[in-house]
């Protein structure tokens, strides 16, 4: 799978986030897994608290995004955020937690249907990225869940980009 490639201001996301392994409890795309407990632990403050995370960005976009750490390859274990982008950093509440990501080029890869809940990392960086003359540029990658994405219920109708962050090779 041949990626698409854009460049993207820095970004400002405010959520939760999730360091451990997610899938100790529940494995594959569940919603009782750390993951699933992870969104729906921040769509409830969402729904409970309108209007408190100021600025929103207003293109009705949620990301996820996982953040491997130097320990990761040894435990399994990995940083889960969810949460949504600011167009300015002002007013954060206490609980939530703030990721300011680089201005950088992503490799954008679409998935959909059961694609989506396969295991995709193979597809992103042994097909995707090392055959198109690029490589990582920082230990992570974001879904953007926007209205192509149908949740794990409608699965099949589903539409999710991964942007991973690249660098000429």
């Amino acid at each position: 799978m041949q990626p698409r490639f854009i460049e993207k201001p820095a970004m400002f996301l405010v959520g939760f986030n999730f360091f451990g392994d997610p899938f100790r409890f529940s494995s594959d795309w569940s919603e009782e897994n750390e993951i699933g407990r992870l969104w729906k632990r921040f769509m409830a403050y969402l729904t409970s608290h309108p209007g408190k995370i100021k600025h929103v960005k207003q293109d009705l976009i949620s990301y996820e995004m996982h953040i491997q750490h130097e320990e990761t390859p040894l435990t399994g274990e990995f940083e889960v955020f969810a949460g949504i982008e600011v167009e300015l950093l002002e007013e954060i509440p206490i609980e939530m937690v703030v990721k300011i990501l680089p201005a950088t080029t992503y490799a954008v890869f679409t998935f959909k249907g059961a694609e989506i809940t396969s295991d995709w990392s193979k597809v992103i960086y042994e097909e995707g990225i090392s055959t198109s003359g690029y490589q990582s540029a920082y230990p992570y990658n974001l879904q953007a869940y926007d209205d192509r994405f149908k949740g794990l219920e409608h699965i099949d109708e589903s539409i999710l980009d991964v942007y991973v962050p690249v660098k000429k090779s």
